[in-house]
C-alpha cells in the first residue's frame, strides 16, 4: 500500500539519473531562500509579523517545549493518516492555511496553491484578501475540497454576497478569522510603506462583488482609488460580538470554524453560538506581539470543546513532527501557511506541491518510527515537556 513516506524514495530513485529536489526537503530553509529571491516588500510581507516578533517566536518555542517520546517493537507497517474532519473525509491531517494576495509571491497566485491542494487532496482555504476571485479558483482547483476564509467586515451585504457566492462555487466550510478586526502594528511593513491593498492586490473578492460594487460612485475600473479606499473603510470592523454570528449561522448551511481562538471560555462561547469548529491560532504571530504561543493555547482549548468542536491548530507548523505534536495534543488536523507560500514564491505549483509531500511524507514517518500507526493513536501520552 503506498503511504505518504514513499515520497523519500521517490526522491533517491530519481537520484539515481542525477535529479535532486528543487527545492529543499528541510522546509525550515525555504524562508531564507525566498528572501533572496523575493523583493523585500512581498517577502516581508509574508514573513514579517506584529511589533518585535515576539509571539511568532513563541509559537516555535511552545511546540519545540514538547519532546516526542518513541515507543519500540509496534507493527507499523501498515499506517493511515486519513482523518475525518468537520464531516469531509481527508487523506492526512493537513489544509492549506487562508494567505491572502499571493500574487505578490507568483503570478499564477492563489491558482497555483490550489491546484497543488486538489492534487495532493488536501484542502485549501481561500483568503477573503485573496489576488483571485473565488470562482476562478474552484475552477482551478476541480473537485478539489475547498473551504473559504471570511473577514468579517463592516458592510453587511457584502459579507453576505461572499457567503452566497462561496456556496454556488463549491466551498464547504467556512472559516471566520476574529483575531483582525483592526491590522496590527507590523514594523516590517511598515518599515517599507508597504501595504499591498492600497495598490489594489487582494482585492480581487471585493472588486468581483455586486454587493461592494453597489457601494461605489462609479465602476472599479474607472475609479480604481475611490475602490480602494471604500474597502479599506469596511476590511474590518472591531464593533462585531459574540451575537453577531446569529447572522452567519442563519446564512451559511455548512460547518462554520472560527479562527484565532485561545483561550477555553472564547472556545465554549463558539460551541454555545452554534459553531462547528475552532482553529487555535494567533495569526502567524502577526496581530498580538507578546501573545501566547498557539501550542501552549491548544491543550486548555481541546480539554475544553473537544467533545463539541473540531478543534483545528494553526501555529508555526514547519516539519512533520510538529504535525505530530498539535495531534497529540488535541488538534483534529493542522494548518499550514508560510511555508507553502515560499514553495509558490520559489517555484510555483511545484512547490507548494513539494512542500505538502515533504511535510506529509515526515508526518508518516516520524509516526512509524514513534510507534503510531495513524492520526488517531496520537495522544499526550507520546510526548514530554522540557
Amino acid at each position: 500500500m503506498a503511504t505518504w513516506a514513499d515520497f523519500q524514495y521517490e526522491i533517491y530513485l530519481n537520484g539515481m539519473t542525477g535529479a535532486v529536489p528543487r527545492l529543499p526537503t528541510d522546509l525550515t530553509r525555504l524562508e531564507e531562500m525566498a528572501e533572496r529571491r523575493l523583493g523585500p516588500g512581498p517577502f516581508g510581507y509574508v514573513a514579517g509579523s506584529a511589533g518585535s516578533g515576539r509571539t511568532e517566536r513563541a509559537n516555535r518555542e511552545a511546540l519545540d517545549r514538547w519532546r516526542i517520546v518513541p515507543r519500540m517493537l509496534r507493527d507499523v507497517r501498515e499506517r493511515d493518516l486519513s482523518v475525518t474532519v468537520l464531516g469531509r473525509r481527508l487523506p492526512a491531517p493537513l489544509a492549506l492555511a487562508p494567505i491572502g494576495v499571493l500574487s505578490i509571491m507568483h503570478p499564477e497566485a492563489e491558482r497555483a496553491a490550489a491546484r497543488a491542494a486538489a492534487a495532493t487532496g488536501v484542502p485549501f482555504i481561500l483568503s477573503s484578501a485573496s489576488s483571485t476571485p473565488m470562482e476562478d479558483v474552484a475552477a482551478a482547483m476541480g473537485d478539489g475540497e475547498r473551504w473559504f476564509q471570511l473577514y468579517w467586515g463592516k458592510d453587511r451585504e457584502v459579507s453576505l454576497s461572499f457567503l452566497a457566492r462561496a456556496k454556488a462555487a463549491g466551498f464547504t466550510v467556512l472559516v471566520v478569522t476574529l483575531d483582525t478586526p483592526l491590522l496590527a502594528w507590523r514594523p516590517r511593513d511598515l518599515d517599507q510603506a508597504y501595504l499591498p491593498f492600497l495598490r489594489g492586490v487582494g482585492t480581487a473578492n471585493y472588486f468581483t462583488d455586486p454587493a461592494f460594487q453597489a457601494g461605489l460612485a462609479r465602476p472599479v475600473h474607472e475609479d480604481p482609488n475611490a475602490a480602494v479606499l471604500h474597502f479599506v473603510g469596511m476590511f474590518g470592523d472591531p464593533g462585531k460580538t459574540w451575537p453577531d454570528l446569529a447572522l452567519l449561522r442563519e446564512r451559511w448551511d455548512g460547518p462554520i470554524v472560527l479562527k484565532g481562538v485561545l483561550h477555553p471560555d472564547d472556545a465554549r462561547l463558539a460551541a454555545d453560538a452554534g459553531m462547528d469548529g475552532v482553529v487555535v491560532s494567533n495569526h502567524g504571530g502577526r496581530q498580538v506581539n507578546g501573545s501566547i504561543g498557539a501550542a501552549d493555547a491548544l491543550p486548555a482549548v481541546a480539554d475544553a470543546v473537544a467533545d463539541r468542536l473540531t478543534v483545528l491548530f494553526d501555529g508555526g507548523i514547519r516539519t512533520g513532527d510538529d504535525v505530530v505534536k498539535a495531534l497529540a495534543l488535541g488538534a483534529r488536523t493542522v494548518l499550514l501557511g508560510r511555508p507553502y507560500a515560499y514553495g509558490l514564491g520559489l517555484d510555483g505549483q511545484a512547490g507548494v506541491e513539494h512542500v505538502i509531500r515533504c511535510v506529509l511524507a515526515e508526518t508518516d514517518l516520524t509516526l512509524a518510527l514513534s510507534g503510531c500507526r495513524g492520526s488517531a493513536a496520537l495522544t499526550p501520552d507520546l510526548l514530554t515537556r522540557i
